[in-house]
């Protein structure tokens, strides 16, 4: 009897295969405490990158693109509320977690800190095992977050991947009427880049995939198209694009 194991489906081998740390980027102007918090978190398993302010901590986020940010609040140059603007507003990195570690402990500090999009909020002195506890918790709610997202992707894409196929055909043969452009349509670069792969039969993961930019966003941008055309569903958008000769 070979000793060899056996081998596993792709699935399987992908489900087998060990993950990779989560990247954590630590933005914060003491060096002590950033020093002794990236070695705790190390030592936890998290691959840690440090920054000395906002600035450098929005220099490097754009490099790294971490799987979550830690940032103090008062800092030097750009403090974390003017960080946490700058990854809101950007497209690859709108959706990362964000968790406010300061020493501003009061209820409204903490209330303004959620109302600006932060994820968690620690006040210090804080206990370092309730870090790694909190950091794990919000690592983990965007890791189902995005495995939520790509269940339901590969359950409605072969759907999907039909109706657009059938639109198309519809359109082909003259049973569906190419009507031109009704109206001027104002897209964005990124808006049109988003619909064109919608009417390709992507899904939000696929496309955020392509555009290196965050489910969150993506779904964003979906959003602003079925505003801008008057559409309330992903099928209802592509037949209103093709019609209206809006995609290829």
């Amino acid at each position: 009897m070979s000793l060899e194991p056996e081998s596993l489906a792709p699935e399987q081998a992908e489900a087998a295969a060990p993950q990779a740390p989560a990247r954590l980027l630590l933005v914060d102007d003491e060096p002590g405490l950033r020093t002794a918090v990236q070695a705790y978190l190390e030592d936890e398993g998290f691959q840690v990158t440090t920054a000395v302010d906002g600035e450098e901590g929005w220099a490097k986020a754009q490099e790294l693109l971490p799987d979550l940010v830690i940032s103090d609040v008062m800092m030097p140059r750009l403090d974390g509320y003017g960080l946490l603007r700058k990854l809101r507003d950007d497209e690859r990195l709108g959706g990362t977690p964000v968790i406010f570690l300061t020493a501003k402990g009061m209820t409204a500090d903490r209330i303004e800190g959620f109302q600006a999009g932060c994820d968690d909020y620690i006040p210090k002195p804080f206990d370092p095992d309730e870090l790694v506890a909190r950091v794990r918790n919000v690592v983990r709610r965007q890791e189902r977050l995005l495995q939520e997202a790509a269940r339901f992707a590969d359950a409605d894409i072969g759907q999907m991947a039909k109706q657009i196929t059938e639109i198309r055909s519809l359109l082909a043969t003259g049973n569906g009427k190419k009507q031109g452009p009704a109206v001027m349509h104002e897209f964005t670069p990124r808006e049109a880049s988003v619909l064109q792969l919608v009417a390709e039969g992507m899904m939000n993961k696929e496309i955020a995939r392509r555009l290196e930019t965050s489910i969150r966003n993506v779904e964003k941008y979906v959003s602003r198209l079925f505003t801008k055309t008057g559409t309330a569903s992903r099928t209802e958008l592509v037949r209103y694009a093709l019609e209206h000769g809006l995609v290829e």
